[in-house]
Parts: C-alpha cells; sequence; structure tokens
C-alpha cells in the first residue's frame, strides 16, 4: 500500500490556522509522525490575523483569577443561543474540553493566556457571565525565536496593529485610546523598540514583537518547530483519497509537482471557510454577498469543504457567517473588522435615508446580521454610514482615521472616503442624504444622549456595550451628542470574519456521511465545519477556541493508542 504514496505520515493537517497547528503538535506529543500543509506562501491563516481571543469556561487561568464558573452554565448559555440543528453532545464536547485543551497548550508550548474580564455578548441570558473571565487573550512573544520563519509569517490586520505595522496587546488598547498615563512613553519605545530591530528591519517590515492572533500563531508553530513537525507552504489539496470507506490520504501540489501523500491515522481539513468564495457565497450565504467585505484572507475559498462534499459528507448551516461592520480601504484585499469605535461616545450609525437604525454599541456579530438583514428587507441601503463630531474626531479612532493625525496627513486612500462638512446638513449632502433626514436623526439622538439615554436602541444598556465605551463620559459611557462641528462620516458596510457553515461533524470533529455515520480517516475543524455556535456569538473567542479544542480532540481521537 505504501508504494502509491510519495510520502506517507501518520496524521495531515490541511490548513497552517491556531486549528490545524494545534492539533498537529497535539498529535505528534502523543508521539504521531504529522505534517501541515499550507496552500498560500505564508502560515498562520485568519488566525494570525486576528486578536486571538478565545472563549474558554471554567479555565485554571479564570479561576486563578478569582472567577468562579460552571459548565452547566455555559453550556445553558451556549445551547440556548446555538441553532436548533446543531447537536447537544457537540456543544457539550467543547465545554468540557476546551479548559483541559487550554492547561495542556499553556504547558507545552511558549504561549500564555489570560482571563480578561470580558463579558459575554449576551451576558444578560441564562448561564451568561456578564464579569466575563471566560474570554482569554495571549501574551506577547517574542519572535526572533522562530528565526526565518517569522518572515512568512502572516501579518496582522490592520485592524489589530498600529500603522499597518507595530503589533500591540489588548492592555495598550485601551492605555492608547484613553490616552492612560503614560501612553506617550509607551507609543515611543513600542516604536523605537520597532525601527531599532536592526538588521532585520532593514530586509523585513515584520513586528517580531508578536502579539494577539500572530503571538498565538507563532507560539503555536515555534512548538512545533520544536518537535520537528514540517509545515509545507505553497502546498495546495486538489483531492482527497478515499480506499473503501476510509480516507487515506490526499493529492497536492508541490514545488510545481503533484504528489500523493498517505495518511495512517487521519486528514485534517483545517483550512478555513469559504470567505472568498464569491460564487460559494451566492448559492449558500446569499444574506452576506461580498466576499470583498469580508475580513477572512484570501485563501479561504473553501476548496477542503468541497472536497470533502465529494466524498458525501453532509453540511450544516452553509448559509451562516461570523457576521462583522467592516470599513472597506479602496486597493485592499479585505474589510476592517470594527468592534470598538461604534461603542464609543459622540458618534451614530445611520442607512441611507439618514436613520439610525439599530444599536451600533451592540456585539459585531450581531450588528452585522442587522445590517446585512437590513439591507435584505430594504434594497440598497449599503454602506450605511458612522458618522462623528470634531470631539469624537479628535478624541478616539474611527477605523483608519486616527486622532491626532489631521485629515490632510491621512493615507490618501482613506482621505477619499472620508466625507467632511461643517454643518450636519453640508455633510448630509456629501454622503447622498437627505439633509432634513439626517439633522432630524442628529437632533433626536442629541436630546437623550445629554441624559445618557437611548430610548430607540437602548445603547450602553448591556454589560458588554459599556465594555468599550469611554468611561469618562457620565452617565453612560456609550452616549454624548454629536454638537461640535465639523462632522465627519466613514462608509461601513456589512460583512464579515469568515464564513461558519460548513461539513457536518460529531463531538469527536470527524466529519459525518450521508448515510450519518463518521466517515473514516476524515476530520474538520474551525470554519471548515460548522460551527457548534449555530448562527450565534455567544462571545469574544467562540471562533479560535473551539477551533482549537476540536482540534485537541481530534488528535487525540486519532491518536488514541499512543496516549
Amino acid at each position: 500500500m505504501a508504494a502509491q504514496w510519495d510520502k506517507e505520515v501518520d496524521v495531515l493537517v490541511v490548513g497552517s490556522g491556531a486549528g490545524g497547528m494545534l492539533c498537529a503538535l497535539a498529535a505528534a506529543d502523543r508521539h504521531a509522525d504529522v505534517l501541515v500543509i499550507e496552500k498560500e506562501p505564508l502560515w498562520g491563516g485568519t488566525s494570525a490575523t486576528s486578536g486571538a481571543g478565545i472563549w474558554i469556561p471554567n479555565s485554571d487561568v479564570a479561576k486563578a483569577a478569582g472567577f468562579v464558573d460552571d459548565l452547566d452554565d455555559a453550556f445553558t448559555y451556549v445551547r440556548a443561543l446555538s441553532a436548533d440543528n446543531v447537536p447537544d453532545e457537540n456543544i457539550r464536547a467543547f465545554v468540557d474540553n476546551a479548559a483541559p485543551m487550554l492547561r495542556w497548550l499553556m504547558a507545552n508550548t511558549p504561549i500564555q493566556y489570560m482571563a480578561f474580564p470580558y463579558p459575554d455578548y449576551h451576558a444578560e441570558n441564562p448561564g451568561g457571565s456578564p464579569t466575563g473571565f471566560r474570554t482569554h487573550m495571549p501574551m506577547p512573544l517574542d519572535g526572533r525565536a522562530l528565526g526565518d520563519d517569522v518572515r512568512t509569517l502572516r501579518f496582522s490586520s490592520p485592524a489589530a496593529n498600529l500603522f499597518g505595522y507595530l503589533n500591540w496587546h489588548f492592555d495598550e488598547t485601551y492605555l492608547l485610546l484613553y490616552r492612560g498615563k503614560g501612553w506617550i512613553t509607551h507609543l515611543v519605545k513600542s516604536l523605537a523598540k520597532y525601527w531599532l530591530d536592526l538588521p532585520f528591519r532593514l530586509t523585513s517590515r515584520k513586528d517580531r514583537r508578536l502579539t494577539l492572533g500572530n503571538a498565538l500563531a507563532g507560539g503555536l508553530r515555534m512548538a512545533l518547530n520544536q518537535r520537528g513537525v514540517p509545515l509545507w507552504l505553497e502546498t495546495p489539496m486538489t483531492d482527497l483519497v478515499r480506499d473503501g470507506d476510509r480516507v487515506t490520504g490526499v493529492v497536492v501540489t508541490h514545488k510545481g509537482k503533484t504528489l500523493r501523500i498517505g495518511a495512517r491515522k487521519g486528514v485534517v481539513l483545517a483550512a478555513g471557510g469559504f470567505d472568498k468564495n464569491p460564487e460559494m457565497r451566492k448559492q449558500y450565504a446569499p444574506l452576506y454577498p461580498s466576499a470583498q467585505y469580508s475580513g477572512g484572507i484570501t485563501g479561504n475559498t473553501g476548496d477542503s469543504i468541497r472536497a470533502g462534499m465529494a466524498l458525501g459528507a453532509q453540511t450544516l448551516n452553509m448559509q451562516s457567517a461570523w457576521a462583522a461592520p467592516v470599513f472597506y480601504i479602496p486597493g485592499e484585499d479585505r474589510g476592517r473588522l470594527c468592534t470598538i469605535e461604534r461603542a464609543l461616545p459622540g458618534c451614530i450609525m445611520v442607512n441611507q435615508a439618514g436613520e439610525r437604525y439599530l444599536n451600533e454599541a451592540a456585539s459585531y456579530h450581531v450588528t452585522g446580521q442587522v445590517m446585512a438583514r437590513h439591507q435584505l428587507e430594504h434594497g440598497n441601503t449599503s454602506p450605511s454610514w458612522m458618522v462623528f463630531d470634531a470631539t469624537y474626531r479628535a478624541k478616539f479612532p474611527m477605523g483608519p482615521v486616527y486622532p491626532g493625525v489631521p485629515d490632510f496627513a491621512l493615507n490618501p486612500r482613506v482621505r477619499k472616503i472620508l466625507k467632511k462638512g461643517r454643518t450636519v446638513e453640508e455633510l448630509a449632502r456629501k454622503i447622498g442624504v437627505n439633509p432634513a433626514s439626517l439633522s432630524a436623526t442628529v437632533q433626536r439622538f442629541n436630546q437623550h444622549a445629554a441624559n445618557g439615554e437611548d430610548p430607540d436602541f437602548q445603547r450602553g444598556a448591556a454589560a458588554y456595550d459599556k465594555m468599550y465605551g469611554d468611561p469618562s463620559q457620565t452617565p453612560n459611557p456609550c452616549l454624548r451628542p454629536l454638537d461640535t462641528g465639523p462632522f465627519y462620516a466613514l462608509p461601513i458596510y456589512p460583512g464579515d470574519i469568515g464564513t461558519n457553515g460548513g461539513l457536518l461533524t460529531n463531538a469527536k470533529a470527524q466529519v459525518v456521511g450521508q448515510d450519518g455515520k463518521p466517515i473514516p480517516g476524515l476530520y474538520a475543524i474551525g470554519n471548515n465545519a460548522a460551527s457548534s455556535m449555530g448562527e450565534s456569538y455567544p462571545g469574544a473567542g467562540v471562533t479560535i477556541g473551539p477551533a482549537m479544542t476540536f482540534g485537541f480532540i481530534a488528535a487525540q481521537d486519532m491518536t488514541g493508542a499512543n496516549a
């Protein structure tokens, strides 16, 4: 049998995101011979571009921070939010294995996570946590330990760094955002450390201080390198190989050659969703038709989902995506996720009629869903506009528009989409909105915002809303009248950070066939698999947290005899 293979391993992982690399690492730790393949010239996947938050109930880290959690509460919370067609056992498998996965990760890699007081997105629901501590964020790492591999680590998202190159940690976001004590000194030191990283700086723009998604991906690659697990770049999978009922390997293109790679214990599909495949989006997810506005990386074209379907795999919730409002800068290959800005005081979101239609401070998933449905129900209502005044402009960022950077000094592509007017009415004319309508919207908002109230959409009432608000703004950290000209507007679109419908899997991450039985030798995790969250987004980190957890589960299932 081995003669039919150009190479044979125990475990073959398709995709180099956090879920795939953790699965590979866990399998290697259990004495398996492992290979990771990545079709792009850069490794790390969407995970590397992300904030790298992971949602982990009842973790050791949270316990050490004094947070007492309950797995049954976590299950109740997710079960009520998730789609009815998601099996209970999948949700339970995630909830029960998430904390052990994190414990193992921190013990076997340089990655260290901290639990944050980051409220669940629907903390008011039964089992939700208004105080947070289920969302965990990685600590920074020194990327010099990666050697030359740091050069091919995917850059973090422009929305997750400063000036397009300077990595920052979650805590630093608050320090710089709210001009905390010592923020200027901290910024100067960070910039100096970046620019004085010589001679490396002469040949690369990469910041070797790894934070957020770069820290997670980088730490996993460090651990893989220590165990001698190879990661082949520019190696797309072109087909799955099946012997009878069992998947036994894959066909790839590597260095211009077609190779057959055998997998004795299993093939793990961890190559992301179909974010950048316009045809698949149109066919399966018409509510989210725009690949251009997706924050996913260009390689996420659904290849492995289609390969699984060709073998008879079932799919689930293909209509679903991790919805999000995004800014789009002309010429960029993805949308920029908008998270913090919408909750800050002194701004509103309006549609093409100049009217508010949502709680701007809601989670990005809920906001993105509302925007997408609003566009579907009301026709051509995109883009919406983030409208803000001069006080906001001077104090806070709005996507690519930074405070302290004069309008004339902004990136030319940003200047092209940023609109400005001396009055609300002048701004309305520049964005093609009825001046009387926008003026009436602003006046109504201002009247109530002065008292810290939003009777129309209750902005600032939920625990999640307040988290990103300005603590110095009372009585509501999310509300302040827009009363200081000039006034600004930036277009914002219904987008996503990836699709999350995919191959149907069971509680062991095994892909399920049309007969309802697992397809032997085939596993799927991350956005390759239908999310156990259904179409919901319970809290920060419910994308990567389950991807890593089911990667951990898959590795254990494949290598059980070698534990």
